[in-house]
């Protein structure tokens, strides 16, 4: 019963934490089109560009794998693959600190739609 509590009381700190966060996004930027410029600037350098784009396409293959052998598992290195090149990206070449921190939902977004970009060449490789 005790062990039970205390995961309870875990649970409603992430959780208001997140929300928390949350609510603090939609303060600084009403929408994804305001956040987007800051996410843009947030990926001036080249190399953490390129970080980023290896990350989300070493995602897709997981996803990918993961849906045609049948294994899960493989999922669990989505995040893995997606957020480990992404933060050497920002912490020893943009030397900033990720958006993902601040803003979690815009800043997953915000890589999908530079993916995008930077496959379709809007936004430089």
């Amino acid at each position: 019963m005790h062990v039970m509590l205390q995961r309870s009381w875990f649970r409603c700190i992430a959780c208001g934490t997140l929300w928390q966060t949350l609510r603090e996004a939609r303060m600084d930027y009403p929408d994804f089109a305001s956040f987007y410029p800051y996410y843009l600037s947030e990926h001036r350098n080249r190399t953490c560009r390129r970080l980023h784009f290896v990350g989300s396409t070493l995602v897709l293959g997981l996803l990918f794998a993961a849906f045609v052998t049948g294994n899960l598992w493989l999922l669990l290195g989505m995040p893995v693959a997606g957020y480990g090149f992404a933060w050497v990206g920002h912490f020893f070449f943009e030397h900033n600190r990720p958006a993902t921190f601040q803003y979690p939902l815009y800043s997953l977004l915000g890589d999908w739609v530079m993916y995008g970009q930077m496959l379709r060449g809007k936004v430089t490789f």
